[in-house]
């Protein structure tokens, strides 16, 4: 499956729902933890016939990307985790209680992610899952600001293991939002029916990508109707991530209530109005804003294009055999 060919299955396909889908074997994490939002993900998809194992940090770990704790033991839980799944004191990693196939561990989005993928997926199935879908996180992931994502890295890490991912991401307004999570997980459940529908020989991504798939703000019964676009990550930034040499004079950590005068690393979010002149327009941000579910196929890591590599060679030509 080509690119070119993803780009027209999935805009024919964004009119098909509701689809027969096939049961597929599917690791579902984040990086928020035990939310509704995931909570709701893993509900859809078991109601679609699909073999779930659901694996997510313990405690929220937004945007700490790829991290990971190497060579660290996982002791005792320090704390609660996110949505009672949990208590302190409980083993560093476990079963959510309550529920099947269901775990979380204290540590990175990775680390959660690789702990359904080498341990629970080896226990229930023998092989790796057939995808790995990470999220929806409470927030886009949108720009530059998905290289600190970890609902975002969780996909890139499936793709660099060679199992198709998708990374969900829905805006902020779903948080603890039972009925906006569950239109959120209706909508992933429409992206992967039309990839089934579409798949040939089982491959439902074309090799060596992924998707970076974001929905836009929506209201109860509103997500039926939005448009779907195929975009590119573009150079618009929807978060402006800088350091402040005194959080105490930065508004938005006073915004926040943070009162210290020590330095950090603040964020702040990007206005499209005010962008400059020459941004790209056809970008995923601008898109979102424009009310469209974006999909942005990605390459593993930092890979280019084959195309892309040949300036290289030529500016290296004298180093190179």
């Amino acid at each position: 499956m080509t690119p070119s060919r993803l780009s027209s299955l999935l805009i024919a396909g964004a009119a098909l729902f509701p689809l027969q889908s096939h049961a597929l074997n599917i690791v579902l994490s984040n990086d928020d933890g035990f939310t509704v939002n995931v909570q709701a993900m893993q509900t859809a998809l078991e109601a679609a016939g699909h073999d779930v194992i659901l694996s997510v940090p313990c405690y929220n770990q937004s945007g700490k990307g790829a991290s990971i704790n190497f060579l660290q033991p996982i002791g005792p839980l320090e704390g609660d985790c996110i949505g009672n799944a949990a208590p302190a004191g409980a083993p560093g990693v476990g079963e959510i209680a309550g529920l099947n196939n269901a775990f979380y561990v204290a540590g990175t989005p990775v680390m959660a992610l690789l702990y359904g993928i080498d341990v629970q997926a080896q226990a229930q199935w023998g092989q790796a899952p057939d995808l790995v879908i990470s999220g929806p996180n409470e927030g886009q992931n949108l720009g530059s600001i998905t290289i600190s994502s970890g609902t975002v890295s969780n996909a890139q890490y499936a793709l660099s293991r060679g199992i198709p991912a998708i990374a969900v991401s829905a805006d902020g307004n779903t948080t603890d939002d039972e009925i906006l999570a569950a239109e959120a997980a209706d909508l992933t459940l429409k992206l992967l029916d039309t990839l089934e529908q579409q798949s040939r020989d089982g491959e439902l991504l074309p090799e060596g990508l992924a998707l970076n798939v974001n929905f836009p703000a929506f209201e109860a019964g509103e997500s039926t109707a939005l448009p779907w676009t195929l975009t590119r990550f573009g150079n618009f930034d929807s978060y402006k991530v800088y350091f402040a040499e005194n959080l105490g004079d930065d508004p938005v950590a006073s915004a926040y209530g943070i009162s210290s005068d020590l330095p950090g690393i603040s964020i702040a979010p990007n206005s499209i109005d005010a962008a400059e002149p020459g941004t790209d327009t056809s970008s995923e941000a601008y898109k979102v804003a424009e009310g469209h579910v974006t999909i942005t196929p990605m390459e593993f890591g930092y890979e280019t294009a084959t195309g892309n590599a040949a300036p290289t060679r030529r500016l290296l030509k004298s180093l190179l055999d």
